[in-house]
């Protein structure tokens, strides 16, 4: 037995436990009909998260959602959570010195994986995709969550994506979810327009992480431009928050922000921000003669051996490694004006 107390089975075997409540029957009906009627899928490209975990565990906590669009933008979160660590979890100088230390070499290097105080620290990386049939994507399922009441303001937000997320290629998963993980084993990118070094490690990632878990559903706003779906904002973790981001921007953002303003009012805007609310579940929006879908997103992270796959050589930083907080000492004391 491993010290979470269940069996050390291979990351390759997947364990499938049936629905056994009326809820998870009806998500996996749901499941069903949306393999079956979307056939097909495009890769949007990899997104980045954190994870850790404590010495002698098995599975991994998310520590931030795998949702960012580069590698260090995952390594900067890292910086952060030590640093905060050190700050408010700290028992001692010894302690503080040590996750200082690590936050001093994450300001400079880019560093993927480290162990600080008995605790594992790593970024992740999964592939996003989106299924698709006929040029059509993807939408909410019948069973994905949406409020009784939708709520429009910012001031309250829905639960945070990857919110207490566990990664544990042990845990049972539905026969639909054992499915998925079959049918998505090996993918890899074997597109020409994808530079050769990309397709090289893709390919290499089949060996050295054979397993995936597919994390749960993401929700974004994507707008159909050219040949395309573009997507106008982040990942959210229902439906609704995608919703509410597409509606802050009408509301808010755009008419203060000329260049996206495509030569229409502020009323206009307000009008449209009206046309969103009026529709509080619809899965497409046409507004101000643009066209918007509320896409279900499926991220697919790799696991091998030790633990989820980190980022490809390949893999491009939009950013490089730097300072995120004010220089801390040994005692805590934070120095703003360093």
């Amino acid at each position: 037995m491993g010290s979470d107390e269940k069996p050390d089975w291979p990351v390759w075997a997947t364990l499938v436990s049936p629905p056994d409540h009326p809820v998870t029957a009806a998500a996996e009906a749901d499941a069903r009909d949306a393999a079956a009627r979307f056939g097909h899928f495009v890769v949007r490209g990899p997104v980045f998260g954190l994870a850790a975990r404590a010495e002698g565990q098995r599975s991994w906590r998310v520590l931030t959602a795998v949702s960012s669009g580069d590698p260090q933008s995952a390594r900067d979160s890292m910086q952060s959570k030590l640093w905060f660590r050190a700050k408010d979890e700290a028992e001692n100088r010894i302690q503080r010195r040590e996750l200082l230390r690590a936050v001093k070499r994450l300001e400079s290097e880019r560093v993927d994986d480290m162990t600080v105080l008995g605790v594992r620290y790593k970024v992740v990386r999964a592939d996003e995709i989106v299924y698709t049939h006929d040029g059509a994507v993807e939408g909410p399922r019948p069973t994905d969550p949406e409020p009784a009441d939708p709520e429009w303001g910012t001031a309250h937000r829905g639960p945070a994506l990857d919110d207490g997320l566990v990664i544990d290629p042990a845990t049972p998963v539905s026969p639909m979810a054992a499915a998925e993980r079959h049918a998505l084993g090996g993918l890899h990118y074997t597109a020409t327009r994808y530079p050769a070094d990309v397709r090289a490690d893709s390919a290499h990632a089949l060996h050295t992480h054979p397993a995936v878990i597919v994390l749960p559903a993401a929700f974004a706003v994507l707008e159909e431009t050219p040949g395309a779906w573009t997507p106008i904002g982040a990942l959210h973790s229902t439906a609704q928050e995608a919703r509410k981001q597409l509606h802050f921007q009408l509301d808010w953002l755009w008419p203060r922000m000329p260049h996206d303003g495509g030569g229409f009012t502020p009323e206009q805007f307000r009008q449209a921000a009206a046309q969103l609310r009026a529709q509080p579940r619809a899965q497409h929006y046409e507004l101000l003669s643009r066209r918007f879908v509320v896409a279900r997103m499926t991220r697919v992270l790799r696991i091998g051996a030790d633990g989820p796959e980190g980022p490809r050589p390949s893999d491009v930083d939009a950013s490089d490694p730097g300072e995120q907080h004010a220089p801390m000492d040994e005692d805590g004391t934070i120095h703003y004006d360093a």
